[in-house]
């Protein structure tokens, strides 16, 4: 091209090797940053998690508490919680989470810990097993308590009693925390499901919002069956008044007929008119 004696590169030499698919420890180093951010960062502000007033929503997920009431407060739209932090934009918005009320969410109840060996550093801790909570450890809540452990821990316990303040609980109120394997994800939803065909919320607390649907669906229905009513009394005004009108022109037409016995021929004739419009009438409104 040009007589320089060069050429035009195609397309293979450009490209020396093919995209290659990332091999398992590089997605298990990925899922594991993933999981690292997650437990240090609200996904709603971008702030970091404060351990000591931290929330769950029935898919494992964890927030601040102040930034769900935020998100709650009826003056605003959510908006106060997609606000930028350090440049960063949020995970998620508070419309996408669901959440619609306290009911919706559980206040988690973590442990500090001191190991020995690390000088004084306290770390959030099961208190059964004693391992520290985070991305590298499976951890789990109880509903309602809301107190965190090891999901080993649970397992091998295999009571039905909080092993922190021995309230009751049910086999499928263990929640997950970040989940991530289907069968996990699954069950949360068939769980979630369940309870709002119940009543109820994540908390295991009334639906409040069910009440005030059901409420305004039964005012509707008042109104509905007022409505018809006085459209009814309407009706039935109207043919009465029409009855009357009839029964008054018939009378007024006999009175001025002066042979009895026509006018008795034609008093004959008005009421077999009369009976015949009412089984006309009487018809119309059985169809």
């Amino acid at each position: 091209m040009g007589n320089d004696g060069g050429s035009i590169p195609t397309r293979r030499e450009l490209v020396k090797s093919a995209a290659r698919a990332p091999t398992v420890s590089e997605l298990k180093a990925t899922a594991l940053e993933n999981l690292s951010h997650a437990w240090a960062h609200d996904p709603l502000t971008s702030e970091l998690l404060d351990m000591d007033n931290v929330v769950s929503d029935w898919r494992g997920r964890l927030y601040n508490y102040e930034s769900v009431l935020r998100g709650l407060m009826p003056s605003g739209d959510g908006n106060d919680t997609q606000a930028l932090v350090d440049g960063e934009s949020p995970e998620v918005t508070f419309a996408s989470t669901g959440i619609k009320s306290l009911r919706d969410v559980v206040k988690l109840k973590f442990k500090r810990y001191a190991s020995p060996g690390a000088q004084g550093r306290e770390v959030w801790a099961c208190p059964v097993s004693l391992k520290e909570l985070g991305p590298s450890t499976r951890a789990v809540y109880l509903v309602p308590c809301g107190h965190v452990f090891a999901d080993a821990a649970i397992k091998q316990i295999k009571e039905d009693l909080c092993p922190e303040c021995s309230e009751k609980f049910e086999a499928r109120d263990v929640i997950p925390i970040f989940p991530t394997e289907k069968a996990d994800l699954d069950s949360l939803a068939a769980r979630i499901s369940n309870l709002r065909t119940a009543g109820l919320t994540h908390s295991l607390k009334k639906d409040k919002s069910n009440g005030k649907k059901k409420r305004k669906a039964e005012d509707a229905k008042g109104d509905t069956a007022a409505k018809r009513e006085k459209l009814n009394g309407s009706q039935r005004e109207n043919g009465v008044a029409a009855n009357a009108a009839s029964k008054h022109d018939a009378s007024s037409r006999l009175s001025s007929i002066n042979n009895a016995m026509t006018a008795s021929l034609t008093a004959r004739v008005l009421a077999e008119q009369e009976e015949l419009n009412k089984r006309r009438k009487l018809a119309a409104e059985t169809k």
